[in-house]
């Protein structure tokens, strides 16, 4: 069986004031056209939808048109979880009508699909809460699947039934998976858990999530997940949350995050996007295949100390998203402005950086602001309150930071 597993689509997320909805429908369609030309069985969208939580509507409506090609006409079944992005109750809404098509949305934790069987011979044999089996006609055996779309602790103790607050999450996570996995998840078909959470090895390095990402490791989150938490009969796990993609362990089984299928902010520059293509059969290890995505414009960061230097590599690369940097030895006239600008019509961020500005006061401390944001808000911290900054107020500062520059 091939299984087909994306994630971090956020259909509606700009990049500062740059709308990225062609590079969108480019990219998914790139998507829809690997899925039919690689003769995909079944898809899994680990969340992260939409970029908010009230998308625009050329946004939703990319979103129905690709996931109605993606099942073709029903027979291949398109699994949708929501991430921390996402609102559980959108995406659980067409569930009723989509059914037919075998798309099967997952808003909550809690969710239990109704079995049923469509036209094309697709079958849900059996179903409860965070746990589905599916029947391909292609296929002798079936794939079960443990969903656990993303949800705060309080949702997620909630749909446990848990009031012990003394147990950690992951603990409650694993049992509930435990269980699933020891009554459904034999050697006699594929099984799959496919969640939208910060992973990490147990006792290994923590992931880094993306500089623009709403951080799940918070306050009223969800703290990270572990390998050792996964059932010892699960063969592959689908993640989302992290744009870049990456093995997050091989033990007990590979468990992917598949990245983003643009780069959405520029400390994903350079990243390369993929899709993953897993190959499984019963009692045997996962085969992983990167697929390669090519549309989307790339972004770039680059550094010039010479405007003409800069405006010849900016009429040469115009079909890029570029932050420029500028070093010279005064500030940037209107002149200068003009000619980057006329240079290249997606220059997304223009950062100056005087390298000596007329009369400095003797001793002043230079700004680099060639940092990322999160730096220099501590360094504004300190020299404005004369301390550190705590990590409850940079856990704030990223929350309302990823909210973006319209709400805040």
């Amino acid at each position: 069986m091939k299984i087909l597993h994306t994630s971090d689509w956020h259909l509606g997320k700009k990049l500062d004031k740059f709308s990225r909805h062609q590079e969108q429908t480019e990219v998914l369609n790139e998507i829809a056209e690997c899925a039919d030309n690689q003769d995909i069985d079944l898809v899994l969208i680990a969340g992260d939808i939409f970029d908010t939580f009230n998308p625009p509507v050329e946004s939703v409506e990319l979103f129905y048109k690709t996931i109605k090609k993606l099942c073709n006409f029903g027979k291949r079944p398109v699994i949708v979880i929501a991430g921390n992005h996402d609102s559980p109750e959108r995406i659980e809404v067409p569930d009723a009508l989509a059914l037919e098509d075998a798309i099967i949305f997952a808003g909550y934790p809690d969710i239990e699909v109704r079995k049923f069987k469509n036209i094309a011979g697709v079958e849900i044999i059996n179903s409860e809460q965070g746990y589905i089996e599916i029947k391909l006609p292609k296929y002798e055996y079936p794939v079960r699947i443990l969903l656990t779309p993303y949800a705060n602790q309080f949702r997620i103790r909630k749909f446990l039934g848990i009031e012990n607050e003394e147990k950690e999450l992951r603990q409650l996570l694993q049992n509930q998976w435990t269980a699933l996995a020891a009554k459904y998840c034999d050697t006699k078909g594929i099984n799959l858990l496919c969640g939208h959470f910060f992973f990490m090895e147990e006792n290994g390095k923590m992931p880094e999530e993306p500089e623009d990402e709403k951080p799940i490791l918070h306050v009223g989150g969800t703290q990270a997940i572990y390998n050792t938490n996964i059932p010892k009969q699960i063969q592959y796990v689908a993640l989302g949350h992290l744009h870049r993609r990456q093995t997050v362990s091989e033990k007990p089984c590979p468990i992917v995050y598949s990245g983003s299928p643009l780069s959405y902010s520029f400390s994903e520059a350079g990243q390369k996007k993929f899709v993953q293509i897993i190959k499984l059969e019963p009692l045997k290890s996962a085969e992983i295949e990167q697929f390669e995505l090519k549309k989307g414009m790339p972004l770039i960061r680059k550094k010039f100390d010479d405007i003409a230097e800069a405006c010849g590599w900016l009429q040469e690369n115009k079909k890029k998203l570029v932050e420029l940097t500028i070093e010279s030895d005064d500030f940037l006239t209107a002149e200068d402005r003009k000619r980057l600008n006329d240079a290249h019509p997606n220059i997304i961020s223009l950062i100056p950086i005087v390298k000596s500005a007329s009369n400095p006061d003797e001793g002043q401390n230079q700004i680099d602001l060639n940092r990322n944001i999160g730096e220099l808000f501590k360094d504004y911290f300190k020299s404005r309150h004369q301390q550190e900054v705590s990590d409850d107020i940079m856990t704030l500062f990223n929350e309302i930071k990823a909210l973006g520059s319209d709400t805040i």
